[in-house]
C-alpha cells in the first residue's frame, strides 16, 4: 500500500489540497491517506470548509509521499520549529518529498531545497534563491525525490506526475482520463507573461502585503 501524509494547518489553501487528494485517492491500488495536524480538532481552510485531519505529529510512521502545502497561514508555519522539525524529520525517512505551491517555502526553512531544483507560485517564486535553492519556472519540478508544484491549479499536475513516479505513466494517464482532466480555460491570464498588464498589477496589489511579511520572515 503507498501511504501519502498531507500537512494540514489553519488558512490551508483549499484546492492546493484538493486537486492532489482527488489525484491520490484515485490510484489504482490501495492508498492510504494521512491528515497531519497537532490535533485532531477540525481546521478552517483558505474557503472556510472545515478539513479533519485523521493523524497528529506523534504518528511518526514513515510516509511513501510527504506532502506540503500552501496557502495564507504558511506564515505562522515558516516560525513554528515544531512544524519545521516535524517536516525534516519526515522527509527523511519519505520516499518522495513533495509539495504544493508556497509551502516550497517551508521545505526551504527545513533546508531540502539547497541546490535543488524547485518551484512554487509565480509571485513568490524569487524567494525560492533566499534558499540556495535553483529556481525552475514550471508547473512541475522533479529533482531527485524532489517534486514540486507551481501555484494552486499545478497541484494537479504535480500528483499526476507524482502518481507518474510510483506506479508508472499508464496509472497516471488513466486517472487523468477518468477525471477529464483537458484544461482549456476561457481566458489566457494564468500566467504573469500572459495576463494583461493591469489584472497583473492588480493581483500583484492585493499580495503585496503577504509577500513583504513573508519575505521578512524568510530573510531573518
Amino acid at each position: 500500500m503507498t501511504t501519502v501524509g498531507f500537512l494540514l494547518f489553519p488558512g490551508v489553501q483549499f484546492l492546493d489540497f484538493a486537486g492532489p487528494y482527488e489525484i491520490f485517492a484515485a490510484l489504482p491500488e490501495d492508498c492510504g491517506i494521512r491528515l497531519f495536524w497537532k490535533t485532531l480538532e477540525p481546521i478552517p481552510c483558505s474557503t472556510g470548509l472545515q478539513l479533519h485531519p485523521n493523524a497528529t505529529l506523534n504518528d511518526s510512521s514513515p510516509l511513501d509521499v510527504l506532502c506540503i502545502l500552501g496557502g495564507a497561514g504558511i506564515n505562522a508555519l515558516l516560525l513554528d520549529g515544531e512544524i519545521v522539525n516535524w517536516v525534516g524529520q519526515q522527509a527523511s525517512k519519505a520516499r518522495w518529498i513533495t509539495s504544493v505551491c508556497t509551502e516550497a517555502l517551508l521545505l526551504g526553512v527545513t533546508g531540502l531545497l539547497k541546490g535543488r531544483r524547485a518551484t512554487t507560485h509565480w509571485r513568490y517564486h524569487d524567494l525560492l534563491s533566499l534558499f540556495d535553492a535553483i529556481p525552475v519556472r514550471e508547473r512541475v519540478v522533479q529533482d531527485g525525490n524532489l517534486i514540486t508544484g507551481g501555484g494552486v491549479t499545478a497541484g494537479i499536475d504535480f500528483a499526476l506526475a507524482v502518481v507518474a513516479a510510483l506506479r508508472g505513466q499508464p496509472a497516471a494517464e488513466a486517472i487523468q482520463l477518468a477525471l477529464e482532466y483537458a484544461p482549456s480555460p476561457p481566458f489566457q491570464a494564468g500566467q504573469p507573461k500572459q495576463a494583461p498588464t493591469a489584472v497583473l498589477r492588480a493581483v500583484e496589489r492585493r499580495t503585496q502585503a503577504l509577500y513583504e511579511e513573508r519575505a521578512q520572515i524568510l530573510q531573518r
